[in-house]
């Protein structure tokens, strides 16, 4: 969906940020670097999510931090009750997304094994 977004507003992004690097948020993102940082200590509910909540709180302010908290529960939401009931990505054939799902190593995570036809 970044991709496609992306494109469609003929946005210059760097996928590798959907693996937490915060260079690659930079492109193209605003607040980037923060919104990953954020997203990855509220994913891993680390010690450091107070510190990130307050950095994307400073440098973007409260409508963003509200939105990125949203998006990030709604997305733990969403994941969780697919991954527990089973539910594959839809159309695992499609070539856009076997290149996104190579391009970031996506098969490398545990939850990978519930989707059919995860081979890229």
């Amino acid at each position: 969906m970044l991709r496609v977004s992306a494109s469609t507003t003929d946005t210059d992004i760097d996928l590798n940020a959907i693996n937490g690097d915060t260079d690659s948020a930079a492109v193209g993102i605003t607040y980037g670097p923060e919104l990953v940082r954020f997203a990855q200590s509220f994913a891993l509910r680390d010690d450091e999510l107070a510190q990130h909540r307050q950095a994307l709180l400073d440098i973007a302010g409260p409508d963003v931090l509200v939105d990125a908290a949203g998006v990030a529960a709604n997305f733990q939401r969403m994941t969780r009750i697919a991954d527990s009931i089973g539910i594959p990505v839809d159309d695992m054939q499609a070539d856009v997304g076997q290149a996104v799902r190579q391009e970031l190593n996506l098969t490398r995570f545990a939850s990978a094994q519930n989707t059919l036809n995860q081979q890229a």
